[in-house]
């Protein structure tokens, strides 16, 4: 994969991503494959950010539940991204339980952020970084940021999606998000990131 626009890449493909899935839920077996094809490899990533080299088996299990409840999923491409990733998160956290292992506590929990300024900044930054380099850095962020950025950068949600698979409000979530997409665009001298945004008091639940 290249430099930029990696969510608009992977968004691109979700009018195919909405008719598999659909012949996927009447039965058709090479369409569920198909949805798997296309959503997996961000899925994986983002769970490598979650549980590191427990990854695959954690998206077998993750797989198996949406294989079994596919069938009351209700939405399109973009929806099922956000469906299924929701589904590997909650199974990320139980192997997470199971191995007495806490996420990282999040170094923003009272921490004074910085909200995005013009949309400009923030756009510059998403596409300038892009699959293999977030992975690569992406484990050095506090925790709310690398969800964040796994999702908006590896899986493809947009905001409102990726708020949904955190349980998030939409702006807490694209705060996060902006911050650590910063941080790393910053430590790959990506141009376009500044600190001109104004500040305020933020959250990151």
């Amino acid at each position: 994969m290249g430099q930029g626009g990696e969510p608009r890449r992977v968004r691109a493909h979700d009018g195919e991503l909405s008719a598999a899935v659909a012949r996927a839920q009447e039965g058709d077996e090479a369409a569920f494959a198909v949805a798997y094809r296309l959503v997996q490899p961000g899925l994986l990533g983002y769970l490598r950010g979650l549980v590191g080299d427990d990854a695959e088996d954690v998206a077998s299990d993750a797989w198996l539940e949406i294989a079994r409840d596919l069938g009351r999923f209700k939405g399109d491409g973009a929806g099922f991204r956000g469906w299924t990733a929701t589904i590997a998160r909650h199974r990320a956290l139980d192997h997470l339980r199971r191995q007495k292992v806490r996420p990282r506590a999040s170094a923003l929990e009272s921490d004074v952020l910085d909200l995005p300024g013009p949309h400009s900044t923030y756009d510059q930054a998403l596409e300038s970084i892009s699959t293999e380099r977030a992975l690569a850095l992406v484990g050095g962020l506090p925790r709310d940021q690398a969800e964040a950025v796994l999702l908006r950068v590896v899986v493809g949600l947009d905001g409102p999606a990726a708020a949904r698979v955190l349980g998030k409000r939409p702006g807490a979530v694209r705060t996060a998000a902006y911050r650590g997409l910063k941080r790393l665009a910053q430590q790959l001298g990506a141009p376009g990131v500044t600190d001109d945004g104004p500040r305020t008091l933020g959250e990151s639940k």
